[in-house]
């Protein structure tokens, strides 16, 4: 495993990260907490562009947890059949529509406990909705950000937790609000798994990366 990089160091790189997109947005479309929710759970292996690609429909007509339990599982499952293992999602997006609306009075809880407490919603889904609608600065940690920060030195760790953990304890606070959507994008277009841009880098002079390519 890499070292941690230092904090002048780390600084550095989230400097840079800002000045190239000052305000990082999340890819996935939603109109509200509830749309954000389902969409972060059915992105679960799948790429925000197919989730947007189903969900544009399916939220003009269920953006709220009642809604929701209205349209009926089968009739969401004819929305979202184009994306991975649809029809568990369908069944666990009825469950916690059924449980915002029982124990929430159909608000979508600001609590990663709360949040976990729902069927299908894991402390990945959890932390996206906390950081992206309650701007909360929490870290969700995908592959992405797993092997950008395990490649670069910006957060290494064994699993998601320390990666998570690395992330709070060594990025500065005033970048911590945006912290993983540049993360995100970073592994998502330029330090990919297979063959990473290092010629395209920003941070390339920064990163630990050994077997960097031209």
């Amino acid at each position: 495993m890499v070292a941690q990089l230092p904090y002048a160091t780390m600084k550095e790189v989230f400097l840079r990260f800002q000045a190239a997109e000052p305000a990082p947005r999340g890819e996935l479309e939603h109109v509200n907490a509830f749309t954000l929710l389902v969409a972060v759970a059915l992105s679960a292996q799948a790429t925000d562009a197919g989730v947007n690609k189903a969900t544009r429909a399916l939220f003009k007509i269920a953006d709220t947890p009642q809604k929701m339990l209205d349209l009926g599982e089968e009739r969401l499952v004819e929305h979202i059949r184009t994306i991975g293992l649809f029809r568990n999602k369908a069944k666990n997006v009825m469950k916690l529509s059924r449980l915002l609306v029982d124990a929430y009075g159909g608000e979508v809880p600001s609590s990663r406990a709360a949040l976990q407490g729902l069927p299908g919603v894991g402390r990945k889904t959890a932390n996206v909705v906390l950081n992206m609608w309650f701007h909360y600065p929490a870290q969700a940690v995908d592959t992405h950000i797993f092997r950008v920060g395990n490649r670069t030195g910006i957060a290494p760790g064994k699993d998601v937790i320390a990666v998570e953990r690395a992330i709070e304890d060594n990025v500065p606070v005033e970048f911590q609000q945006h912290a993983h959507h540049w993360l995100i994008l970073h592994g998502r277009y330029t330090c990919v798994a297979r063959k990473p841009k290092c010629g395209a880098c920003l941070i390339r002079d920064l990163c630990s990366y050994e077997d960097k390519t031209p």
